[in-house]
């Protein structure tokens, strides 16, 4: 396992040697607003989204934003009934309790609607380079086909596993280069198999996973 580990961490370092997230932002807010609104929908389509949101909006104004106002902007992304109740929600906390800025404090980010543990991990790695494996769609079918997780395993599960093979310092870069690495080479439908250098360490190259 530590060879493939290895093996591994090099072929990412080798494509994505310096990864960032793909979710753009300029305020620690648009950040944690951001990564709410990816929830089943791509990176893509929530930059497009955010850009016409803080056009008209900042954190203090969101959090007077009617329910109607934000769902007409962010319907593109999918669920934003939900979703915009989510958004007014988190502004009014940030700004009742932070004046409008993210803390570095994961107990109170899990205590905001919309806000999961992997949105959490993506947060708190990219503003205050807290060490976390932030394990999405991407980052699950990956560990599973490298055979670093098992296919029946939880995103909870995934993600401790992940914790105990990758070393601390790696956490971060290795979420935003598996997360990568799951969008553009190795896809839920056509990965990239025969152009990629980890075919003896995958176990859907070998067939074994569908």
């Amino acid at each position: 396992m530590k060879n493939k580990v290895i093996a591994i961490l090099n072929y990412l370092d080798e494509l994505y040697p310096n990864p960032k997230c793909e979710l753009e932002y300029q305020r620690d807010y648009e950040l944690l607003i951001a990564t709410v609104l990816s929830a089943q929908c791509t990176d893509k389509r929530v930059n497009i989204v955010t850009k016409k949101l803080w056009a008209e909006y900042d954190i203090y104004s969101l959090s007077k934003a009617s329910n109607q106002e934000i769902e007409k902007i962010i319907r593109p992304v999918g669920s934003f009934t939900k979703k915009a109740e989510y958004l007014i929600t988190i502004a009014q906390r940030l700004v009742k309790d932070y004046q409008g800025i993210v803390p570095n404090n994961r107990k109170y980010l899990e205590s905001l609607p919309g806000v999961g543990r992997k949105t959490c991990n993506v947060v708190l790695a990219n503003l205050y380079d807290v060490p976390a494996i932030a394990v999405d769609t991407h980052v699950k079918r990956v560990s599973t086909r490298l055979g670093l997780s098992s296919l029946q395993d939880d995103v909870l599960t995934i993600e401790k596993k992940l914790m105990k093979k990758i070393p601390k310092e790696r956490w971060s870069k290795f979420h935003h280069q598996m997360v990568l690495f799951g969008r553009y080479k190795c896809m839920a439908k056509k990965p990239l198999c025969a152009e990629c250098k980890l075919q003896e360490h995958c176990r859907y190259y070998r067939g074994l996973l569908k």
